[in-house]
């Protein structure tokens, strides 16, 4: 499998705080890759860092073989890399629709992508013209993920979408990730419920006070003793 993205040296921070340190890892085309740590480890920086919304102070991060780091978010939407954020971020006062289709980086595809989500997430076409607002925390996350969605994106950035969500809910959101991976988007996974994104993911790394400390195959990941007493707690 082809390098889809990959990071080197990466350091990012908040004003005089560095949150990130030298990190390394790459994602291949097809896969899905967790990124696993506790609060404040460093997770979503990276991730932002990748969607342009945070400035690299050190490193490089490199999209299909070509820089991207420095440019705006949007560039780095329409080059095919779409993030879910944290606590999905939707219009609460527009529609379900509505917020969908701001997602669509080209107008002359929006109905089939439009299309293509109503179809991987049915209850979202029932509910297509109710104000997001009024969703409940799992619909909520499936329409944020279908809005990243609607950009048709090689690589899927999602950032804790069992965040909050009753045990049913995460199963089905995570069900849905793995039919879109299926469908052939490559995903980088940020979540805190370690033992969803084992069973998701291909590979994975585990990051601690913005260092990476661990990687492997899900296999080894599984298998780690320090994955077992600091993140399952066997």
């Amino acid at each position: 499998m082809s390098t889809l993205l990959r990071l080197e040296g990466l350091e990012v921070g908040y004003h005089d705080l560095v949150a990130v340190h030298g990190v390394s890892l790459e994602v291949r085309a097809g896969e899905v890759v967790s990124l696993i740590g506790g609060n404040g480890a460093g997770k979503t920086t990276t991730l932002r860092a990748i969607s342009g919304l945070l400035p690299l102070r050190c490193g490089t991060i490199e999209f299909e073989g070509e820089r991207i780091g420095g440019r705006r978010s949007s560039d780095i939407v329409r080059r095919g890399i779409a993030h879910v954020p944290e606590g999905r971020q939707l219009f609460p006062t527009m529609s379900v629709r509505e917020n969908l289709e701001l997602g669509a980086t080209v107008r002359g595809g929006r109905a089939t992508a439009l299309d293509g989500v109503f179809a991987l997430f049915p209850r979202l076409r029932e509910r297509e013209h109710q104000l997001a607002g009024t969703l409940s925390g799992g619909e909520q996350q499936m329409c944020a993920i279908g809005r990243g969605l609607m950009a048709r994106p090689r690589l899927l950035l999602l950032d804790e979408p069992s965040l909050g969500l009753s045990p049913v809910m995460v199963k089905l959101i995570f069900e849905n990730l793995a039919q879109i991976n299926g469908q052939g988007t490559t995903i980088l996974l940020v979540e805190q419920n370690v033992p969803r994104a084992l069973q998701l993911c291909h590979r994975g790394y585990v990051i601690e006070n913005g260092r990476i400390v661990l990687d492997g195959s899900r296999a080894d990941l599984q298998a780690s003793g320090h994955i077992k007493q600091a993140y399952l707690g066997l």
